[in-house]
């Protein structure tokens, strides 16, 4: 797992925030979000939280327990406690528009043989794991059986007939495709089958922290907002950057030219068509009990920043 400029640590007592003490931001320790990171530190904006760093399951326990102030998690964490969290004003998230290149179906049959057989889902993945359910369910209609297990490809396909890859590892095998499995993007999936983009994952702040510090949480924002474009107008020195990172990781360096193609499908952006897609989604899911019923998305006041 590929950690940037913010470090993962123990947890640490659970407190609000005090007045003088700088926001604690979560980032997903995966290249998805080299980007922002990468926007952050060149515009300052770095030094002005304190950035905890580890993979999305491990940010939303963070948030829970109130270790963290604000921060990504996936779209299904979000939809199960909405009640606690608020999406940050102006909208961020982790989506595609289409082919997303890190979150996969791989399978060594077409996905319409799958029915009856078994899908192991990796233990890093809430959003891929319920999109490829519905995916497989709802658009291909078949009924697999799921079992979650360690984010290892030829592990899970040993002991399965299909597996759910998110992640640098998924991305790895975007670039790198075995031969011999079928790779399905879920993003490309459900793009083709609800004419909607997908959204993976968002970033919300803790409700009470929004209440008590609008100013600084609002700033926030301004600051990831302002990161992602940053990241978008210098695609080159991002890709760059990316590609030192990922030779920290397992799997070795990436070639730039595949970072490059991976920040061009990815969209950090949470408008009006990928709330209509978040909807979408939480309605499926709640038909399948997954999250509550009637979840809808809740910004914070604020509009386009």
């Amino acid at each position: 797992m590929t950690v940037g400029h913010a470090t993962s640590r123990p947890p640490t007592a659970s407190a609000p925030t005090s007045p003088s003490a700088r926001l604690r931001l979560g980032d997903i320790s995966f290249l998805n979000c080299a980007p922002l990171r990468w926007g952050l530190a060149h515009s300052g904006a770095r030094e002005h939280f304190d950035m905890l760093s580890g993979p999305p399951e491990w940010l939303a326990e963070e948030l829970l327990a109130g270790r963290l102030d604000a921060g990504p998690v996936s779209l299904v964490r979000y939809l199960r406690h909405a009640d606690m969290w608020d999406l940050l004003p102006g909208g961020v998230a982790i989506g595609s528009d289409g082919p997303v290149h890190s979150c996969h179906l791989v399978s060594r049959v077409p996905l319409e043989h799958l029915d009856g057989a078994v899908v192991a889902v990796s233990e890093a993945s809430r959003s891929t794991a319920l999109l490829a359910r519905i995916l497989l369910e709802d658009a291909v209609g078949v009924r697999p059986g799921y079992r979650s297990a360690p984010q290892n490809l030829d592990t899970m396909l040993a002991g399965a007939d299909a597996a759910v890859l998110i992640g640098d590892e998924a991305l790895r095998l975007h670039a790198r495709p075995p031969a011999g499995l079928r790779i399905q993007d879920t993003g490309s999936l459900w793009r083709s089958w609800t004419g909607l983009p997908m959204v993976f994952a968002v970033w919300v702040v803790r409700r009470e922290v929004a209440r008590e510090h609008p100013e600084r949480v609002r700033s926030m924002a301004v600051a990831l907002a302002d990161a992602a474009e940053r990241a978008r107008a210098h695609p080159e020195a991002v890709a760059s950057a990316a590609a030192v990172e990922s030779a920290r990781g397992p799997g070795g360096r990436l070639p730039e030219q595949v970072l490059l193609d991976y920040y061009r499908v990815l969209d950090y952006s949470l408008g009006d068509r990928q709330l209509a897609a978040v909807r979408e989604f939480a309605r499926r899911a709640a038909a399948r009990g997954e999250v509550p019923e009637g979840r809808t998305p809740r910004p914070l006041p604020g509009g386009q920043l």
